[in-house]
C-alpha cells in the first residue's frame, strides 16, 4: 500500500521574530504530503531519514521518504503512540494496548522493554526520548481511549514522567504535573524539556549522572502535544500552531498549520524537513535548521 503526495502546496503563515539566522528556508511552503487519517501521532526518523509516524486509532504506523512519499509500515501495533528510535535502530513505542514500552525489531515483531510501576499496571505511556546512555524519558499521562473497557480507570496515582535506565531500573522523576505529554533533551544528555499540557507549560530540567532531573525551571507558556529540538538548541512545540523558542525560552518563530498540529520532527537525509502530524494529515516544511534527534 503506498500514499502519493498530495501535488498542491500551502502558503505558510509565518510570524517571523527578530534573529541572526532565519529559521525557514527562504521561499519555504507548507506541502500536505498525506491525508485521510483519524489522528496521525509519533514521529520518529530514523538513522536514514525517513520518518515513521502512528495513526492510533486504526492502530498503524507510516513511513515517509522524501523521494518516494508514505507507504503503510504496520498495520496492528499494539496502539504505538510516541516513538522514537534507539540507538540499534529499533523503532522504540509507547503503547497503549496494554501500557507497554517496547520496540519493533526488523522483522517487525514487538518485544516488550518495561510494564508497570510499583507493582502498579502504567496509565497509558504516550511519549518518549532515548538519552545518550540508552535510558528513556517518558510521559504517564491518562487518555480513556476506546480500545479499553469503559469502566478502566487511572492505575497509578499520579500522572507522572518516568526514567528507565539502561539497566531496566524505573523511577518516577515527575510527580507534580496536571497531565504531562510531550518531552524532548538535548543531545548532550544534560537538559530535558517537559510539557505540561493540561496547564499550559513547558519546564526545563537539569538531567543528573543517574537520570534524576534537578532545578524545575519555566521554560515557556505554552503546553504541547509533541516537541522537537534542532541543531541550535531552538525548541518546537505544538499547541495550535508550531512555536518555536531559542534556549533561553524566548519565542522567535510562529508557524501556521492548516490542522492543529499534534507532534513534530526533523527528518529527510540532511534533516532539514520538518515533518508534522496534524490530525487528519501530515505536512513537511524545508527548514535552514537542521534536526538532532
Amino acid at each position: 500500500m503506498k500514499i502519493l503526495s498530495i501535488s498542491f502546496f500551502l502558503l505558510i503563515s509565518v510570524s517571523g521574530f527578530a534573529q541572526k539566522d532565519e529559521i525557514v528556508a527562504k521561499n519555504a511552503e507548507i506541502e500536505k504530503v498525506g491525508t485521510g487519517y483519524t489522528f496521525t501521532e509519533g514521529p520518529a526518523v530514523a538513522p536514514n531519514g525517513k520518518v515513521y509516524f502512528t495513526d492510533q486509532p486504526n492502530d498503524r504506523i507510516y513511513v515517509w521518504d522524501e523521494n518516494e512519499g508514505i507507504s503503510l509500515w504496520l498495520e496492528g501495533t499494539r496502539r504505538s503512540n510516541g516513538m522514537y528510535f534507539n540507538d540499534k535502530g529499533q523503532l522504540v513505542v509507547c503503547a497503549d494496548l496494554h501500557n507497554q514500552l517496547g520496540y519493533f525489531d526488523k522483522n517487525k515483531e514487538f518485544h516488550i522493554i518495561h510494564e508497570g510501576f510499583d507493582g502498579e499496571p502504567l496509565n497509558a505511556p504516550n511519549d518518549l526520548w532515548i538519552d545518550p546512555e540508552g535510558g528513556i524519558y517518558f510521559s504517564d499521562p491518562y487518555y480513556h481511549r476506546s480500545w479499553w473497557d469503559e469502566d478502566r480507570g487511572e492505575e497509578q496515582d499520579v500522572r507522572g514522567v518516568y526514567y528507565l535506565s539502561p539497566k531496566g531500573e524505573i523511577t518516577r522523576v515527575i510527580d507534580d504535573y496536571k497531565q504531562p505529554n510531550g518531552l524532548i533533551g538535548t543531545p548532550d544528555g544534560k537538559t530535558l524539556y517537559v510539557a505540561d499540557i493540561n496547564d499550559g507549560k513547558i519546564w526545563k530540567y537539569d538531567i543528573e549522572s543517574d537520570g534524576i532531573l534537578k532545578n524545575k525551571t519555566f521554560f515557556a507558556p505554552k503546553g504541547s502535544d509533541g516537541m522537537t529540538i534542532d541543531n541550535n538548541g531552538n525548541v518546537y512545540l505544538t499547541s495550535g500552531k508550531v512555536w518555536v523558542y531559542n534556549p533561553e525560552g524566548e519565542l522567535i518563530q510562529e508557524i501556521e498549520v492548516p490542522e492543529s498540529p499534534s507532534n513534530v520532527c526533523f527528518g529527510g537525509e540532511d534533516r532539514d524537513v520538518l515533518f508534522i502530524t496534524a490530525r487528519t494529515s501530515v505536512y513537511t516544511l524545508k527548514m535552514n535548521m537542521k534536526g538532532v534527534d
